[in-house]
């Protein structure tokens, strides 16, 4: 107790130093924190993807179509319980600022392959039954403010002109990880359209959704799918549901990369500030060291009180940093709630927060630990007055 009361006199003796570094900790710990958080949640998605479902898609790219014929061929593949096709629409809501994911799919087995997509029954039947209908999160139809029955229209980019729905459901996620800002519509409707004004492009879809009997089985599965249409003029690439996420993500490995240095970039930087901070305090203090080994203090109990008060100054502004990380990151979320699944912080983002704090601490004291335990009795007292 008297050590602690000891090292809060130290720590506060310049008020207005230590004031102004405990707030560059606070903001340098809130910044790494967010830069962690927006990590996870950059992978939220693969993290909560199924184990029992498969995605089949072109092997060349993912940009190249696959024959509506392929279903048939992939539902007598042992091992295999449901299939379910789609493809991506890209359709611009109103303004291109307005980015969501949507996409086309063949309705009944997309409900059943995706159950973590909670709709209310009478939903489910107005969403099977209706052509023209459509289905959207929650986090969306909150965000646009759309209600059941709203007609919504988006413009085509890759499928060119206006296409009208009809909103017939609104799905909450069955888990806190389950993407709450997705859009879904019928893939006959985007057939039917197709056939008519690109019949070259019809019958044809994106990718395949595979829902397996059992999940140790998956790769043997994948094997089996691909081994059908190997050699064929669109041959297969089957993988894990996230497996085929995290290709997507790796697309943009370079900005996550990118964001990672700059997390300890900033921990770099706050260990500079700290370390100026108790360098200029061990400066100020040469002579109350060189009394206290007048006294028989060591050289261990003076870097004890160093070190101890560095430690003090980085963990007030690490935990000041943590208790606002939460709030700032919940704040965050409800702005690009359209972009990720979830953006909360984790536990092991704490536990990075005070592994980063006491290793600023740590690191910012040990030059001057190194100067006052080293420094003469003579050459201290020299400095008095």
């Amino acid at each position: 107790m008297y050590i602690l009361k000891l090292l809060l006199r130290n720590a506060f003796r310049h008020k207005l130093r230590t004031a102004l570094t405990i707030l560059s900790i606070t903001i340098a710990i809130l910044s790494f924190g967010l830069l962690r958080t927006f990590i996870t949640a950059w992978y939220a998605g693969a993290e909560a993807s199924s184990a029992n479902r498969l995605v089949a898609r072109n092997a060349v790219s993912l940009i190249f179509p696959l024959p509506l014929s392929y279903k048939d061929k992939i539902r007598q593949v042992d091992g295999v319980k449901n299939v379910s096709w789609g493809q991506f629409f890209g359709g611009i809501y109103k303004d291109e600022k307005n980015f969501f994911a949507n996409y086309a799919y063949d309705a009944k087995s997309a409900i059943e392959v995706y159950p973590e997509f909670i709709l209310p029954p009478d939903q489910k039947e107005a969403f099977i039954r209706d052509r023209k209908a459509c289905f959207a999160g929650r986090k969306l139809a909150e965000k646009y403010h759309w209600h059941i029955g709203d007609m919504i229209t988006l413009k085509g980019t890759a499928f060119p002109g206006n296409w009208e729905f009809v909103l017939r459901g609104i799905y909450h996620g069955r888990d806190e990880s389950t993407d709450e800002a997705i859009f879904i519509f019928h893939w006959d409707y985007l057939n039917e359209t197709l056939k008519k004004t690109f019949p070259r492009r019809a019958n044809q879809v994106g990718h395949y959704v595979v829902e397996v009997t059992d999940p140790n089985r998956a790769a043997e599965v994948a094997q089996a799918i691909d081994k059908i249409f190997k050699n064929s003029l669109a041959e297969t690439l089957t993988e894990t549901e996230k497996a085929f996420f995290l290709s997507f993500l790796s697309m943009a490995g370079a900005i996550i990369m990118a964001i990672q240095l700059v997390s300890f970039v900033v921990i770099i930087i706050i260990i500079a500030v700290t370390a100026n901070t108790m360098a200029m305090t061990a400066r100020e203090r040469i002579g109350e060291y060189a009394i206290f080994k007048t006294l028989g203090y060591r050289g261990w109990r003076i870097a004890g009180m160093i070190i101890g008060e560095s430690l003090l100054i980085t963990m007030i502004g690490c935990l000041i940093g943590i208790g606002l990380t939460p709030p700032t990151a919940k704040a965050f979320g409800k702005a690009v709630g359209s972009y990720f699944p979830t953006f909360r912080v984790e536990i092991e983002t704490i536990y990075m927060d005070i592994g980063a704090s006491i290793l600023v601490g740590l690191c910012a004291a040990i030059i001057p630990t190194w100067r006052a335990a080293k420094i003469r009795i003579a050459d201290g007292l020299r400095r008095i007055g």
